[in-house]
């Protein structure tokens, strides 16, 4: 257990948050220029290539908030449109299975939640790597419950 991370520990595919971020401040600040470039649009129109950018610069940015957080207490799962608390004695099983977008984490009341904050598709060793730490810390914790309640 020695390797395992201090907790809390943050899980979130960097470069995608990145390129989400960077994208989405481009699009703004073209669209903003456009429609202070063209003398022809009233200003309607040009609050209307504002807003559009700023719409598109908030659903970029809520990509890129995705991320899984685990502490001493459980694990907070932050996907694109929710945003859920779970306890370490929640999650039976973390997944990331070869052609898995992201990694799901298998619950106790049978369902599965995608975990959007490790997610293979830029960096693959890296989602690995973190796919494998989460693991190994729900395992630890896993390991010490059962040892306390039999204790």
């Amino acid at each position: 257990m020695s390797d395992l991370p201090a907790l809390p520990v943050t899980f979130r595919p960097g470069h995608t948050r990145a390129i989400l971020l960077t994208a989405g401040v481009a699009i703004f600040l073209v669209l903003s220029g456009i429609a202070m470039l063209l003398d022809h649009l009233g200003p309607g129109s040009r609050l209307s290539f504002v807003i559009t950018g700023a719409l598109i610069l908030w659903a970029t940015a809520q990509l890129a908030r995705i991320r899984v957080v685990a502490d001493e207490s459980g694990v907070t799962v932050v996907n694109i449109a929710s945003k859920r608390r779970l306890a370490w004695a929640e999650i039976l099983r973390v997944n990331l299975r070869p052609g898995d977008p992201w990694v799901f984490l298998d619950l106790s009341d049978g369902t599965s939640l995608p975990a959007l904050g490790i997610q293979p598709g830029i960096a693959r060793q890296r989602a690995i790597a973190d796919a494998g730490t989460l693991r190994a810390l729900a395992e630890a914790r896993a390991t010490a419950r059962a040892a306390e309640d039999q204790g």
